[in-house]
């Protein structure tokens, strides 16, 4: 009997394909662990070492915690969403330099399952360094986990989003420079002035209100109050904040992908 028009002979998801895919995407970042996973741990801990060098204890409490344990949550979100970034962007933009993109879109994949491939990569990439730095915080520092689901649920989001926009990037991005230009100019400013050293209540009213309207200041916020049990914005409204604008760019991530924008030759 004849196959039915639309529907793929291994059923409505290619499970098989997507899980292919995704397990390419951990394989490559942990075929060079020493540069995805130990590099982050060693730049997180330069950064608390600077800071103690720097401040020590002349550093007042921010919000009733002591400064240093106070910014270890943020240190630790700013990595994870680096990386996250870095996986996807890097991943696509190197098959679109060395042409082989099109050993990725000739399979039979959807749209869908291409961008779930890629974002479980970046996931995994975000929640081992995260697992990492904040074993090292908690050894070093005594900085727990006070709410660890919420820290779980938006290193999670926090992860999916960059992701995300890892992908927007490397659809972009013909060159590796033009990549590294989006990383330098947006994601690290991005990613620097959310909150990760300070408190948004210590900003003028134009700065915070533009820090109220950039997701990553939310999922830094949220990581922190499941570590520390403080937070700038009530966790529930930075979750609804984090999950729109994860939904957003995912939506256009598959939108992209499903047309082939910028992709296909």
């Amino acid at each position: 009997m004849a196959m039915e028009m639309g529907v793929r002979r291994f059923g409505r998801v290619n499970w098989l394909g997507t899980w292919s895919l995704a397990t390419r995407e951990v394989q490559r970042f942990m075929n060079v662990w020493s540069q995805t996973v130990m590099a982050p741990l060693i730049n997180a801990a330069l950064f608390l070492m600077i800071f103690t060098l720097a401040i020590g204890s002349q550093r007042g409490d921010v919000m009733g915690v002591p400064f240093l344990r106070f910014i270890a949550p943020g240190i630790l979100t700013m990595t994870v969403i680096q990386n996250a970034f870095a996986n996807t962007s890097s991943s696509l933009a190197s098959a679109k330099v060395q042409g082989n993109i099109v050993d990725t879109l000739m399979p039979p994949l959807s749209g869908a399952e291409l961008v779930a491939g890629y974002l479980a990569g970046a996931v995994a990439r975000g929640l081992l360094v995260a697992a990492v730095i904040a074993l090292g915080v908690w050894i070093f520092l005594g900085v727990g986990l006070a709410h660890p689901l919420w820290v779980l649920v938006f290193t999670f989001l926090g992860s999916v989003f960059m992701g995300a926009l890892g992908l927007i990037a490397g659809i972009f991005a013909n060159k590796f420079d033009q990549l590294s230009a989006i990383s330098n100019f947006l994601i690290t400013p991005l990613s620097f002035l959310s909150g990760t050293f300070y408190s948004i209540d210590a900003l003028p009213d134009p700065m915070r209100t533009m820090s109220h309207a950039n997701p990553i200041f939310y999922i830094i916020d949220g990581v922190r109050f499941g570590m520390l049990g403080v937070s700038d914005s009530p966790p529930l409204t930075g979750l609804a904040v984090v999950l729109v604008a994860s939904a957003a760019v995912v939506a256009l991530c598959w939108h992209w992908f499903r047309r082939g924008y910028r992709l296909k030759a």
